[in-house]
């Protein structure tokens, strides 16, 4: 006969065990947490990521080209190049710009209220003998020097000084400027007298004469001076003082500069040249 107690193990082994009991409030949570959950997650997205730095990666063809890009740095020698060429560019234009202003100024400086005015009307006739005026000459630049056919070194020098000018201001802007020379000794200089001359220096220079009131009244309107010798006897020679210089006037008859002996031709021309750029109005066609 077996043992009370193993007895007792079997009664109750005989009857069945009762589920525990749970919560049900825990039970809910549970499952609303189930619900939110993915339901596959992968175990993957869970593993152990190495840490990677960020670096710039930057692709060449060679070493040598990734050696000579850090060399070089930011610029080339391109970049050097236009920024040399701007700058020159840059110094230039304020450089013509400042000329411009000088040539401008000099310009209005002879208009100046106060100020005698150099230039004006006058009547005369040429070496073919045709009536010439003051607004004869308008609408062009010209270049006016007062002479003598007699003078023995000045005035050829200057008249040669005059034709090369001339020339090369033709060169560059034809038809522009007009060479005009005005005597200081009608007595002996008729239009037959400066023909003849004028010829030897230059085929479009244009001469001017007329009598002696004529002449001094012109002189006199341009601040000319000149002086002839009293008391002088028929055919006795003489020399006319007067002043050396050319007279540029703009295309209204408007004492723009006087070019004197410290200009080269090439110096006077390129002034004449730069007052004609300057001009903003039409010129007349030769």
């Amino acid at each position: 006969m077996p043992p009370p107690a193993t007895k007792a193990r079997v009664v109750a082994n005989a009857f069945p065990r009762a589920a525990p009991r749970q919560c049900p409030r825990l039970l809910s949570t549970v499952r609303s947490l189930q619900a939110k959950r993915p339901a596959a997650a992968s175990a993957a997205k869970f593993q152990f990521q190495p840490y990677e730095p960020l670096v710039q990666r930057r692709s060449y063809k060679t070493v040598e080209e990734a050696k000579s890009r850090y060399r070089s740095g930011p610029f080339s020698w391109k970049a050097g190049l236009l920024f040399v060429l701007t700058a020159a560019g840059l110094v230039w234009y304020f450089q013509s710009e400042k000329e411009r202003m000088k040539r401008k100024r000099i310009a209005e400086a002879t208009k100046g209220v106060g100020r005698p005015k150099v230039g004006g009307p006058f009547e005369l006739i040429d070496q073919n003998g045709n009536k010439v005026t003051d607004k004869d000459l308008r609408g062009r630049y010209s270049l006016v020097y007062f002479g003598f056919t007699h003078c023995p070194d000045i005035c050829p020098d200057e008249l040669d000084k005059m034709a090369r000018m001339f020339d090369l201001v033709e060169e560059r802007r034809p038809g522009a400027l007009l060479p005009v020379f005005v005597t200081c000794d009608p007595a002996r200089d008729g239009p037959k007298e400066l023909k003849e001359y004028l010829v030897e220096f230059h085929p479009k220079f244009i001469g001017l004469t007329g009598t002696y009131e004529q002449i001094k009244d012109m002189c006199k309107a341009y601040r000319v001076y000149f002086s002839t010798p009293s008391a002088v006897k028929p055919g006795q020679d003489y020399l006319v003082d007067h002043s050396i210089y050319f007279y540029l006037m703009d295309p209204e008859g408007d004492f723009v500069e006087a070019l004197g002996r410290q200009h080269s031709p090439e110096q006077a021309a390129k002034i004449i040249l730069d007052h004609i750029k300057d001009w903003k109005g039409p010129l007349k066609a030769s």
